[in-house]
C-alpha cells in the first residue's frame, strides 16, 4: 500500500482527471504511476558495466579494425531505394 499526500488543488486536479478517464482515484493513480515508472526505466540512458567487462570493451574498441567480408560486400551495393 502506498499513501500520497496532496494539496486541495492537487486533489481537485486528480479528481477531474479521474472523472475524464472514468476511473477511480486508486486505479488512475496506480495506472499513471506504473506508466511513469516504466517510462523512466525504458528511457534510462546510463548503463552500468562491470570493470572487467569495461576493460574488455575498451580493448576491443581500441584494437585494430577487423574487415568483415559481408559488410564490405553490402557496402559495395546500391541501396534498394535507388535501384
Amino acid at each position: 500500500m502506498v499513501h500520497v499526500c496532496v494539496s486541495k488543488e492537487e486533489r481537485a486536479l486528480l479528481a477531474a482527471a479521474c472523472q475524464r478517464a472514468d476511473m477511480s482515484l486508486n486505479d488512475f493513480m496506480r495506472s499513471k504511476a506504473l506508466d511513469a515508472a516504466e517510462s523512466d526505466i525504458l528511457e534510462r540512458r546510463v548503463a552500468t558495466i562491470a570493470t572487467k567487462d569495461w576493460e574488455a570493451f575498451e580493448a576491443w574498441a581500441n584494437g585494430p579494425a577487423q574487415e568483415k567480408a559481408a559488410l564490405k560486400e553490402l557496402a559495395s551495393k546500391s541501396p534498394t531505394w535507388l535501384t
